[in-house]
């Protein structure tokens, strides 16, 4: 069999039996076949076959080729499974703790609160542990996750990093400074709200001075971007301590020390209400400019040529994602790590499609919390760990391994 035709070229030029290992028998005839079986002598691969290896690249120097996308019953698997392990994380935050409730007390407790039916045959203790205490923690916990990991995710697009999240870059501590600075200080204009909207303008105004030191030339340096946030995180965590310092009450003092570790325990109903409103409304707007976000990993300049105005969606993700970790931080204090680990593995499971990443980081984020918090509360019975402090061993390790890997991705060193 005869190899592929080629056009004709100038005089002298040799023909193309070096390449395909046969002759070129129709010199002079317009190519009518695909370029890779021009060159080869064999029929074109196609897009999900392995690509021909091109003379005298190195093996690593592969043309990049766009991961296909999960299935959708992949897509709602994972979140069948996420869901799932969520509700048992749930169950069994209320049913465990320091003080023994048996299961099917708390079954009635619950069902009594939810529908109004049964007789109370519990005490009063057991249906405050259950209904005021335990209840409101969980689904704190859950809230908190989601937020963190949602704005994790929503951040890494913004700069383009993966190694970016609310905590490496310099936002949770600068919602702290302005949620301890109210709490220290006792200046409260807005009343209950004044904590969430000081906490949310640290986390504004500490995000944009990192974005500011990190670009160089009109562009993000990515390595630049990380020192920055760490230096920045260094400089708000002295503030926050010479606030802590300035308390002339101790119980304040324990009581924030505690909180900027990560905590929970201050969780009641009361406080269900504005990171829920704050979660939904954020995953709603993040989830209408799920495409645009798709884009904006592309680079600026990609992004402009599909339509995506860069400049402006950037400023609109700094309003959402400062308002989100500003209220979640000033419910639940430093909880660091969510939104840097959950989102990669968000990314492992279903790719990185914001359509389909956003959902399903929200329910690993909550799951991931809510186990992290029955760890906290249980490890050291009686004593309660800050749900801070698991969350950093845990992430901190994660953390490493994610530089070590970015670092041989792109040097391949």
């Amino acid at each position: 069999m005869s190899g592929p035709p080629r056009p004709a070229g100038p005089p002298g030029d040799r023909p193309t039996e070096h390449l395909s290992g046969h002759p070129d028998e129709h010199r002079g005839k317009r190519p009518d076949k695909h370029p890779a079986e021009h060159l080869s002598g064999h029929p074109a691969k196609q897009p999900d076959e392995r690509p021909a290896e091109h003379p005298g690249r190195r093996p690593t120097e592969r043309p990049a080729v766009l991961p296909r996308p999960p299935r959708r019953r992949v897509v709602l698997g994972a979140c069948a499974v996420l869901g799932g392990l969520l509700v048992v994380g749930l169950a069994a935050s209320v049913l465990l703790g320091s003080v023994a409730v048996p299961a099917d007390t708390v079954a009635r407790v619950l069902m009594r609160h939810l529908t109004g039916q049964g007789e109370p045959t519990w005490s009063v203790s057991q249906d405050t542990v259950v209904w005021n205490l335990r209840l409101p923690r969980a689904l704190l916990a859950g809230l908190v996750g989601a937020g963190l990991a949602v704005s994790g995710a929503a951040t890494q697009a913004l700069v383009r990093n993966p190694l970016a999240d609310p905590y490496v870059l310099g936002l949770t501590y600068g919602a702290a400074v302005g949620a301890v600075a109210v709490t220290v200080t006792g200046v409260a204009p807005l009343g209950g709200a004044s904590a969430g909207v000081a906490a949310f303008l640290g986390a504004l105004g500490a995000f944009t001075v990192v974005y500011a030191l990190a670009r160089t030339g009109g562009a993000l340096a990515p390595l630049r971007l990380v020192l920055s946030g760490m230096a920045v995180t260094y400089a708000l965590s002295g503030v926050t301590s010479f606030l802590v310092l300035r308390a002339d009450d101790p119980g304040t003092t324990h009581s924030v020390l505690f909180w900027l570790f990560g905590s929970l325990a201050e969780a009641n109903w009361a406080s269900l209400g504005l990171p829920a409103v704050v979660l939904a409304a954020t995953m709603a707007a993040l989830l209408a400019q799920a495409r645009p976000l798709n884009a904006l990993l592309l680079g600026d300049e990609t992004a402009a040529g599909l339509g995506v105005p860069a400049a402006r969606l950037r400023r609109h993700l700094f309003l959402l994602v400062a308002l989100l970790t500003g209220v979640m931080v000033a419910l639940a204090g430093g909880v660091g790590f969510i939104g840097l680990i959950v989102p990669h593995a968000a990314r492992l499971l279903v790719g990185s499609d914001h359509r389909r990443l956003l959902p399903v980081a929200a329910l690993a984020g909550a799951a991931f919390l809510v186990l992290v918090d029955i760890a906290a509360r249980t490890a050291l019975h009686p004593q309660e760990l800050p749900v801070g402090v698991v969350t950093s061993v845990i992430g901190a390790p994660l953390f490493l391994w994610l530089v070590h890997t970015r670092a041989r991705e792109t040097t391949g060193l």
